[in-house]
């Protein structure tokens, strides 16, 4: 690759760290897609050798996490209860059609992820895809509840569920952080939207 070449993709890839998601990390700052995607890449490094996931190779589910929203680098993040098939496949097309512009090792190793990805077959592709839901439930426990929708104090119970089920250690995981909400919706909630 030439430096030149890692220039552009790494200036595309850079509007990630501007773009940002629905909840906020701070009262007055939005998390943005970078963040979400370090702390997934983070969380896979926390998961090597844990359990049920040993044989999982988390080195290869921290190439996903890096990579997996980098199509909102063209179309901006939106929120998984606004999303449609049509926002899903724009973004989709958008960011393999970018990818086809890279140098060919980078190309190939990429179009693999991202088909690996979307199949959800391996047990690589079901770990990213379960940090990916399990990040965004953290970010909004630590959001500010006043930040939340109504909508979301349901969502956050039930999001993502199916997607760690193949793992005892994700579905602890899933647990403690449902543990978390209910707790914050009890003592910062009071209960949820309707009781406040």
């Amino acid at each position: 690759m030439r430096p030149e070449e890692m220039l552009d993709i790494l200036k595309r890839a850079g509007r990630l760290k501007t773009m940002t998601r629905h909840c906020y990390t701070e009262p007055d700052r939005k998390e943005s897609v970078a963040d979400h995607s370090w702390r997934i890449a983070l969380m896979a490094m926390l998961l090597t050798g844990e359990g049920d996931l040993r044989g999982v190779d988390m080195d290869r589910v921290i190439r996903m996490c890096l990579i997996h929203d980098l199509g909102e680098a063209f179309t901006g993040d939106v929120p998984t209860f606004m999303k449609s098939d049509g926002d899903e496949k724009k973004e989709e097309q958008l960011y393999l059609e970018w990818v086809e512009t890279f140098p060919q090792a980078q190309r190939e190793e990429w179009l693999g992820l991202l088909k690996e990805m979307i199949e959800l077959e391996t047990p690589e592709a079901r770990t990213y895809k379960a940090l990916d839901k399990l990040e965004a439930l953290i970010a909004h426990d630590e959001s500010d509840i006043d930040t939340w929708l109504p909508l979301e104090y349901e969502l956050q119970l039930t999001y993502g569920k199916d997607a760690v089920s193949f793992s005892t250690y994700l579905t602890a995981l899933r647990e403690a952080i449902d543990r978390w909400t209910l707790e914050k919706i009890e003592k910062e909630g009071h209960g949820g939207p309707d009781n406040g």
